[in-house]
């Protein structure tokens, strides 16, 4: 294999390797993907303002999320069925996840089983779901939240999954949903996911199901999917315990702003109340930095992690993990930070500063 340096050079090895029904379910983003292109393009319109002259001889990028302690505030975020990126799945994720310290998120559309997953050892781990069974199983298999997916009434129109017919391979199964009766993801003449999806999720779903979710999960909740001050006053309205600002990797409602254009705001009216993480767009150390720099807690990744696993298996994803670590460690040292607290607003200038600025 040639020498990978940096994480977005897993997606070209992982095109190559993967069938293009796959790397197109993965990659893809809804309709003209400008959102999809924006989440990456607009970390590019944030620029630094780094300090000099201070003693980061000692870099500690430890956190606190939840009341867990991990080595990083980056965290893998839920992607679906990752068993046909590798044959290991969901399962080399969670070792990968567990090795580096961090926290992984297991999509309800997984091809492991909340279970199978728990059997690869101890780990912090959330689930996305809204289903008493899977709640139940989620709390006996030791996970540690709930991170509820919030903007998904309706799948998003995903056109190369339209072009390709998608559905899941044959040999693979939707794991946390096999003994619950929920049908089976059928070959249709547009996106067998589609179709599936308009079967299953609720259209229905609001606030009060949050506060209903509360009533039966001992665990945590977090919302994912909020992207605007409105929402984030509702999200602690109605007791959430953290926000992750995601537009679903740009495949679902397309035009939306990227996912750290919205970050400022929903910090803003948070207020401190509730910790707020960023999804979306993620691949440079220097991503992480400028999204801690305007109020996130941590990032979540998701496409990295599919790519690396395509690429190499849990080796893979630990080499992807490890390379956004010392990326962030080196961002930190040279922007005259010693450590994640002494990261501050004053470290980044956006485009709305810079207009500001000219206004004065």
């Amino acid at each position: 294999m040639e020498l990978i340096t940096n994480v977005s050079e897993y997606e070209k090895l992982a095109r190559e390797k993967l069938p293009k029904m796959v790397y197109d379910y993965y990659a893809s983003g809804a309709e003209d993907q400008w959102t999809l292109r924006e989440n990456r393009e607009a970390f590019s319109r944030i620029l630094f303002r780094p300090r000099v002259l201070i003693d980061v001889s000692h870099i500690n990028i430890a956190t606190n999320i939840l009341g867990f302690n991990i080595s990083m505030p980056i965290m893998i975020a839920p992607r679906a069925m990752h068993k046909m990126a590798h044959p290991e799945g969901e399962l080399a994720t969670a070792r990968a996840a567990a090795s580096a310290g961090t926290i992984m998120t297991l999509s309800t559309l997984a091809t492991s089983s909340v279970e199978e997953v728990n059997s690869v050892g101890p780990g912090i781990r959330f689930l996305p779901t809204l289903l008493r069974q899977l709640v139940r199983r989620a709390e006996t298999a030791g996970f540690k939240a709930i991170a509820l997916t919030v903007d998904t009434p309706r799948l998003g129109r995903r056109e190369a999954d339209i072009k390709n017919r998608f559905t899941l391979p044959p040999h693979l199964v939707l794991k946390n949903f096999e003994a619950l009766d929920l049908g089976t993801m059928d070959k249709t003449d547009d996106s067998g996911l589609a179709s599936y999806v308009a079967g299953q999720f609720d259209r229905s779903l609001c606030w009060e199901d949050v506060k209903w979710l509360q009533t039966i999960a001992s665990l945590p909740i977090l919302v994912k999917g909020v992207m605007t001050a409105e929402d984030t006053r509702l999200a602690i309205e109605n007791g959430t315990a953290g926000i992750i600002v995601s537009n679903h990797g740009a495949g679902q409602l397309d035009y939306v702003p990227a996912t750290i254009s919205c970050l400022e705001e929903v910090v803003r009216e948070a207020k401190g109340q509730l910790p707020v993480f960023l999804d979306g767009g993620v691949r440079r150390g220097t991503d992480v930095f400028k999204a801690l720099a305007m109020g996130a807690a941590g990032v979540f990744v998701g496409r990295p992690v599919l790519y690396s696993l395509a690429v190499d298996g849990e080796a893979g994803v630990r080499k992807m993990l490890q390379m956004l670590r010392d990326e962030l460690e080196l961002a930190i040292a040279l922007g005259g930070c010693a450590s994640l607290r002494d990261i501050t607003r004053a470290h980044v200038v956006t485009d709305g500063d810079r207009i500001s600025r000219a206004r004065l």
